[in-house]
């Protein structure tokens, strides 16, 4: 992390170490500070801990440079958002912070619930998120002046989804992308926590304009296999992008899905829809079968898709195979017909991060409708199935690796979101219908075979 701070033309250097802990990242600094690599006539640094049993040995860290670097530390025991939105707020109250040159950080992570007293104070200085550890980079970022550079190490879930929206916003309209490393693994980068999402390394440059990005991989923090490329950053945010995504590509190799030009369909230019399954089973759990009756519907759950295979009802499965209709589950259920179906929850580490099937209403005789479990999103048109060789061709073009390592490139967290499958560009109901064909011609057909079929078809 501090390897990607570049040397600044400013003869002083004020850094902000927001949530410091024990001044790891502020030492990793200073160590290039000593070394010559960075060059400053004078260092000052604002390291914030709340947690006081931390302090003394932060303080024992910074001050362990003075014989070596002209530094002057400042520990900080107060509450960082409070501390940071008062002084941006120009609280009469409060001793003002310095605009700072240079941030490394950090940050706590926990969500934050909307009616917090953090929330509150964040809105005052047009700050709208959802985590700690966004907060922090927004105001850390806030508080540096022009030219100054930041280096976080945080989770990716601000890469997509609505709720980061607005942190996304917040960043790319106040700062420049420059640098993102990515760790493959997660289970070995951050052995100590139980992380369940990817975490990535990123720079960012306040007030300078945005131009290509230099994106890092490597397996684990040994950085033994260190690969590097420079994009451009129309392929980390896409232009026409309202959402505004940031893709970290996993892999430097072009994939097929930034290329293809037959790729401009949205799901609503399809007249498709997906959601995510209505059916919360603890929610209704008096109304759960284990085994289907007359007066029920076919209940599906991830567990009953294996690969392309299909199995309902399950003996001796954990999970119910029906839920007894009634006046209180009929709103909740769809006619039966074909689906396309996306389990909810995968991780990295999984052979495909997209696994899609298809319901065939033929597994269900005595059935007129059917149940989605919560777990599972559903393509459907206004919750009525979808054209047999649409739900096909739709199934075949999101089990490809091409569109693995597209959704890899956004999504790091354990789940497939139908915002995320919102997102995705899409071939033309043409082209899906033409690929539902083939793909029921050729039921076991490779996935190296569907690939190429895919492939041929959107090129």
């Amino acid at each position: 992390m501090a390897s990607l701070f570049d040397s600044s033309a400013s003869p002083e250097c004020l850094l902000l170490d927001p949530g410091a802990g024990i001044g790891t990242l502020s030492a990793a600094f200073l160590d290039r500070c000593v070394s010559g690599e960075l060059s400053f006539r004078r260092i000052s640094i604002d390291a914030f801990e709340i947690d006081d049993r931390l302090q003394p040995h932060l303080l024992r860290t910074l001050e362990s440079f003075r014989p070596h670097v002209y530094c002057d530390a400042t520990v900080r025991g107060t509450d960082f958002i409070e501390t940071a939105v008062s002084a941006l707020t120009d609280d009469l109250f409060m001793r003002p912070l310095p605009r700072y040159t240079h941030a490394i950080l950090n940050p706590p992570y926990k969500k934050m619930r909307s009616d917090s007293a953090h929330r509150s104070a964040l809105r005052r200085v047009g700050i709208e998120t959802v985590n700690l550890y966004s907060a922090f980079v927004a105001l850390s970022l806030a508080l540096l002046e022009d030219q100054g550079q930041l280096v976080a190490i945080i989770p990716r879930s601000f890469c997509n989804g609505p709720y980061y929206r607005p942190f996304r916003d917040f960043i790319l309209a106040r700062a420049a992308i420059t640098h993102m490393h990515l760790f493959h693994a997660r289970d070995k980068a951050f052995r100590d926590d139980k992380v369940l999402q990817e975490n990535i390394i990123i720079k960012l440059e306040r007030g300078v304009r945005q131009q290509s990005v230099t994106v890092s991989v490597s397996t684990d923090d040994s950085f033994e296999d260190l690969c590097s490329q420079t994009i451009p950053f129309s392929q980390v945010v896409f232009p026409h992008d309202p959402e505004r995504f940031i893709h970290v590509p996993s892999t430097f190799n072009d994939s097929p899905l930034t290329q293809a030009a037959t790729l401009t369909a949205t799901l609503a230019d399809l007249g498709v829809s997906v959601s995510t399954g209505p059916i919360v089973d603890f929610r209704m759990r008096q109304h759960l079968l284990q085994m289907p009756s007359s007066n029920a519907a076919p209940l599906l759950y991830p567990g009953h898709f294996s690969g392309e295979s299909f199995e309902w009802p399950k003996k001796d499965f954990r999970k119910p195979n029906a839920i007894t209709m009634n006046e209180d589950t009929t709103r909740w259920l769809y006619p039966k017909g074909f689906y396309t179906v996306v389990r909810r929850f995968s991780s990295k580490e999984e052979k495909r991060r997209i696994v899609a099937s298809v319901v065939n209403p033929a597994a269900f005789p005595a059935a007129e409708w059917l149940g989605f479990e919560n777990h599972l999103n559903v393509f459907h048109v206004q919750k009525h199935g979808l054209p047999e060789d649409m739900a096909y061709g739709l199934a075949a073009f999101l089990n490809t690796r091409a569109l693995d390592d597209y959704f890899r490139s956004f999504n790091g967290h354990t789940q497939v979101n139908a915002t995320d499958l919102r997102q995705l560009r899409y071939p033309s109901n043409l082209l899906l219908t033409r690929l539902g064909k083939w793909a029921r011609r050729h039921p076991l057909a490779e996935p190296e075979q569907i690939d190429e079929k895919v492939k041929a078809i959107t090129a």
